[in-house]
């Protein structure tokens, strides 16, 4: 999303006295070229703020489980921008792009040397970081590598808001596991991003009387797994007796 933490970032966030303190800073920078501001600061006092045994723990502290769960409530709010961009009626959000696709890991039959726990968990932290910085397409012309730096700073301040520790590790690992496509567990879920796609593209296509083939063309011959293949197929042969 091209909007990066505009001043209206989650309202009922900023509500919060607690909350807001530690999101005093709330811009990511526009321009490729610069390397600050960011929400460091917003890290910084979030961190400094977290207690020491909170920070080694396995688990966050009551209070920043629920700073952390509040910062998430954007994922439910903010709209695939894609679809936006197509003039889709209603269309979905990011976390119910998430949602679909841990179900996907879920279902899925067993493959050899995939953990499929780790592919639910995947599923439904890959897109984490768009709670701050948004869902930025293609169409924005935001560079790769600015992009990705955004989504890192994100995820880092992310995980710092919740209070460190391990679970925060966990996220993060799975995060940059999937960012990085560096597993077997990556490429599956990676597949299941495009199968969620073009699964709900031909939704609206059938529901709304969109043309949506951009979505169909942008995958193709992009999946990496014999499942992701095999679903995809699936995808398109039931769109073909559609039309």
């Amino acid at each position: 999303m091209s909007r990066v933490l505009c001043k209206s970032l989650i309202p009922s966030l900023l509500s919060s006295s607690s909350i807001s303190a530690q999101f005093r800073f709330k811009y990511f920078s526009t321009s490729s070229s610069s390397s600050s501001p960011r929400v460091s600061r917003m890290a910084t006092e979030a961190s400094s703020s977290s207690s020491s045994s909170s920070s080694s723990s396995a688990s966050p502290s009551p209070s920043s489980a629920i700073d952390f769960l509040t910062l998430c409530h954007r994922l439910k709010t903010t709209k695939r921008e894609g679809w936006v961009r197509r003039g889709v009626n209603n269309p979905e959000s990011i976390a119910d792009h998430m949602y679909r696709m841990g179900v996907m890991a879920l279902i899925a039959a067993d493959l050899p040397g995939v953990d499929r726990d780790k592919c639910v968990k995947m599923a439904i932290v890959h897109d984490i970081a768009e709670a701050i910085v948004g869902d930025i397409t293609p169409a924005d012309g935001v560079p790769k590598d600015e992009k990705s730096r955004r989504e890192r700073a994100a995820l880092e301040d992310m995980c710092k808001l919740l209070g460190g520790g391990s679970r925060a590790k966990e996220i993060s690992d799975l995060w940059m596991e999937y960012e990085e496509n560096s597993s077997l567990e990556a490429k599956v879920v990676k597949d299941f991003d495009k199968v969620e796609m073009i699964l709900q593209a031909l939704e609206y296509e059938n529901e709304q009387g969109k043309d949506l083939e951009e979505f169909f063309q942008s995958t193709a011959g992009k999946f990496q797994t014999e499942v992701g293949k095999a679903w995809a197929s699936e995808v398109a042969s039931r769109r073909k007796k559609s039309n």
